[in-house]
C-alpha cells in the first residue's frame, strides 16, 4: 500500500508539453491543477516557453529544482522515450502518458516504441500510468484531469476505467445522484500498472467504499480474478464492460488495445469473484446509487405500493422479470389492515392496488409502513404516481412525499420509482414537473435512492442483493 500511495499521493506535478495555448493538451492539464486546488507543487516543462500561465516554465523535467513525484506527458509519441530518461535522473515515480499512438494503432512500430518505454520506465523504477489515458482524478488533492469533473469534496466512490471519456460521463453522471469520488483513474493501454493494481490500490484506500470499473480486457486474468475476490469480501466492485459484441470487440481493439475475450467467460469469472456485473452505463449508476444509499438488502421478496390498475400489474412483470419474489400479502399483514379497519383487507394485493379502495380508510402513507414493518418482505418499492391533477397545482415535493412516508420504511431497504419522461424545453416550466424534479433531490437528501422504473430499480435491487447474499456465505 505504501508504494501505491507514492504513486496515487504526489506532492509535486510536472506537466511536460505545458503550453499557453487553449487549445492544446498541455495548456488543459496544467491549468486544471490550478483551478481544482491542487496542494502541491505544479511545473510546466517545455523548451518554447519561458513562463506558463504566469508559473515558470522549464526547458526539461532535469531542470527543475525541487524534486518531482509525478509527470503528466502531453508531448508526441516519438518524444517519450528522451523524457523518461530524464524522468529516470530526476528519480520521478510514476509518469502518466496522456500521449497515445502506441500499439492501439495496430502498427508494428508503434508497439515497438511502447516496448521500448516499458524498458526504459523498468530501468530507472518509474511507474507508468496509460499510455493512452486520461489519468488521475483525485479531489482531496485537487487533481484532475478534465474540467468538466465535479469540483465537490472527496466522496467515497472509486473509479478504474481504461477510457478517459467513460470516466468522465460516469462521474458526471454520478454526481447528479449525490455520489462523489475518492479517485478516478483512466489508464488506458495498461502498459504498467493495469487493472490488478487499482483495484488493489483502491481496496486498501481508506477513502474508498465501493469501486466502479469500466473494463475493455485484462491483462493478467488470474491475477485479477484473485486481487478481485479478495476485494470484494469488504467492498463491493461494479463492473461495466465494453467489447461484448462483435463490434464492440474490433472498436476495443483499436481504443485501448486490449483483447476482449468472451463475455460470458468473463461474467462467469466475475460471478465466482464476488464482482457486480453491469449490462449497460443506466443499470452502472442505478446499482451504484442503490449500493450508496440503501442498506445491505439481504433477500429478494419485495413489497410495492402505489400506483393502480395496469401500472400495479406491470410493476408485478417488472420485478419477477428482475428476478425479484413478488410474494402474496401474507395472513398477518391482512389482519393488521383488518384491525386497522380497512375495507378491503382480504382484497388487497402485492403490489397494491390502490384503485380498489372505497374510501380513504387505507392511505399511501399506511400501507408502505404496513409493508415496512412486516418481517415477510426484504425490501419495499414505492411508486409515486405523476403529479397531473388540477387539485395538485398548489402542493409541492414536500407535501408530496409526506403522502408516502418513506422515512417509515428505515431500516428495511426502500427504493423510489419517480416517473420520467423525455420533455422538450417547452415542459420544462410546467408545474408537475417542477414538483418532479424537485422531489428527486428532497429523496437523494433523505437518504433515498430513486429510479425512472420499476424495471431499473429492480434489476439494480437483485444485483445488489446477489451481492450481499454472496459476501454472506462461508468462505
Amino acid at each position: 500500500m505504501s508504494n501505491y500511495s507514492e504513486i496515487f499521493n504526489p506532492q509535486s506535478i510536472a506537466v511536460v508539453g505545458a503550453s499557453n495555448n487553449p487549445n492544446s493538451s498541455g495548456y488543459r492539464f496544467t491549468i486544471c491543477q490550478m483551478d481544482y486546488g491542487y496542494q502541491g507543487r505544479i511545473y510546466p516543462v517545455n523548451p518554447r516557453y519561458a513562463e506558463v500561465l504566469r508559473m515558470p516554465c522549464y526547458a526539461c523535467i532535469k531542470d527543475i529544482p525541487d524534486t518531482v513525484d509525478y509527470v503528466i506527458s502531453a508531448v508526441s509519441a516519438p518524444l517519450v522515450p528522451a523524457m523518461l530518461e530524464e524522468c529516470g535522473q530526476k528519480k520521478v515515480k510514476v509518469v502518466h502518458l496522456f500521449t497515445g499512438r502506441f500499439s492501439e494503432t495496430g502498427r508494428p512500430e508503434a508497439a515497438n516504441l511502447e516496448r521500448e518505454i516499458l524498458a526504459i520506465a523498468k530501468r530507472h523504477g518509474i511507474r507508468i500510468i496509460g499510455p493512452n489515458c486520461m489519468g488521475l482524478y483525485k479531489p482531496r488533492l485537487g487533481i484532475s484531469f478534465s474540467d468538466a469533473m465535479p469540483h465537490e469534496t472527496t466522496g467515497t466512490l472509486g473509479l478504474i476505467s481504461q477510457s478517459g471519456q467513460a470516466a468522465e460521463e460516469i462521474v458526471r453522471t454520478a454526481s447528479l445522484m449525490g455520489l462523489n469520488f475518492s479517485n478516478a483513474i483512466s489508464y488506458g493501454n495498461a502498459l504498467d500498472l493495469n487493472e490488478c493494481d487499482y483495484v488493489q490500490y483502491l481496496s486498501e484506500d481508506p477513502d474508498t467504499e465501493m469501486i466502479l470499473m469500466y473494463l475493455e480486457g485484462l491483462r493478467e486474468g488470474r491475477r485479477f480474478f484473485d486481487v478481485l475476490k479478495k476485494t470484494t469480501a469488504h467492498k463491493p466492485v461494479i463492473i461495466l464492460k465494453g467489447g461484448r459484441g462483435e463490434s464492440g470487440t474490433r472498436a476495443v481493439a483499436s481504443h485501448t488495445a486490449s483483447m476482449a475475450g468472451s463475455t460470458l467467460m468473463l461474467e462467469s469469472i466475475l460471478a465466482q469473484a464476488g464482482a457486480v456485473f453491469a449490462d449497460n452505463m443506466e443499470e452502472f449508476i442505478d446499482i451504484a446509487v442503490t449500493f450508496h444509499y440503501a442498506p445491505p438488502i439481504k433477500g429478494i421478496r419485495v413489497g410495492v405500493s402505489g400506483g393502480a390498475g395496469g401500472t400495479s400489474v406491470l410493476a408485478a412483470d417488472q420485478c419477477e422479470a428482475a428476478g425479484l419474489d413478488v410474494i402474496p400479502i401474507p395472513n398477518d399483514l391482512r389482519q393488521e389492515l383488518k384491525r386497522r379497519g380497512v375495507s378491503v383487507w382480504d382484497w388487497i394485493g402485492n403490489p397494491v392496488d390502490y384503485s380498489i379502495r372505497e374510501n380513504e380508510d387505507l392511505s399511501y402513507a399506511d400501507m408502505v409502513e404496513i409493508l415496512a414493518k412486516n418481517q415477510n418482505f426484504d425490501l419495499i418499492m414505492v411508486v409515486f404516481g405523476e403529479p397531473h391533477h388540477e387539485h395538485q397545482k398548489n402542493t409541492n415535493a414536500d407535501d408530496y412525499l409526506r403522502q408516502y412516508s418513506m422515512e417509515n420504511c428505515k431500516p428495511k431497504p426502500a427504493l423510489a420509482i419517480v416517473p420520467e419522461r423525455s420533455t422538450g424545453l417547452d415542459h420544462y416550466d410546467d408545474w408537475n414537473w417542477k414538483i418532479i424534479y424537485e422531489l428527486r433531490s428532497k429523496l437523494l437528501s433523505a437518504g433515498i435512492p430513486y429510479y425512472p422504473t420499476v424495471k431499473r430499480a429492480g434489476v439494480a435491487a437483485k444485483k445488489t442483493a446477489d451481492y450481499w447474499r454472496y459476501r454472506n456465505l462461508p468462505s
